[in-house]
Order: structure tokens, then sequence, then C-alpha cells
């Protein structure tokens, strides 16, 4: 799997529990520390950490642990460190007051449509 791919994936696994707000940033031509970044929010730090474990579970079951995982206790931003992929699920204020995306507006954005965008576009085939 490539790096991309796991991102991507990781942000259809974040999408099945409803994470809101998902963005995946590339940053392999930007920076060494990794390729990818995806951030997700959520509405309360019990969603904060349910994300985090359903997709620590999921990953697992294809083959992939985290090298680390920080601020679950707190769970007002908890990072994932997949090396190649970092993830950042972000209470809804923690994320706006860090605001990630505009530290890395030079990033590019990786497209990736949620299963709501699915159902919209459904509508009008």
């Amino acid at each position: 799997m490539t790096s991309k791919e796991k991102a991507l994936k990781i942000a259809k696994l974040l999408d099945e529990k409803k994470a809101l707000d998902i963005k995946i940033l590339e940053l392999k031509d930007l920076t060494i520390i990794t390729d990818y970044f995806v951030i997700c929010s959520a509405e309360s730090t019990t969603q904060v950490k349910a994300f985090t474990e359903h997709l620590e579970e999921q990953m697992e079951s294809e083959g992939f642990k985290p090298f680390s995982i920080e601020g679950f206790n707190y769970a007002h931003w908890v990072l994932l460190d997949y090396g190649d992929v970092i993830v950042h699920i972000f209470l809804e204020e923690t994320r706006h007051y860090y605001d990630l995306e505009r530290l890395w507006l030079d990033a590019p954005r990786i497209p990736f449509q949620t299963s709501i965008e699915d159902k919209s576009l459904a509508m009008y085939k």
C-alpha cells in the first residue's frame, strides 16, 4: 500500500465513524517528517477517543500499527503516527485554535469524497 493509499484508507475509516471536515494534506515534497497528514474534527472528547480507537483497530487488522499515539487521555488533539501518514484527530475548537491547514497552506490537498457527499451526488444522478 502506498502512502497515498494509506492516507485515503485512513480518511475512509474516519468517515465511517462520521468524523467532521476530513482533509488530506500532501507533505512529501515539503518536509521529511511524513508524506501525508490526515486531519479531522470531532464534536466531543468521547468522539475523539472513539475515532482514535476505531482507526487503531481497523488499521491494525490490516497490519498497520502506529509508532506512537499522543494525546489520547486528554482527547482534545490525538496524533497517531503511522510514519508516512500522521493522523490528527481534533476537538473542533482545538482544531480552529491550532489551524494546521493554515500552517501548511502550501501543501497540496488530496481530494477525498465523504460518504455524505457520495449520497448527495447519488441524488442528482
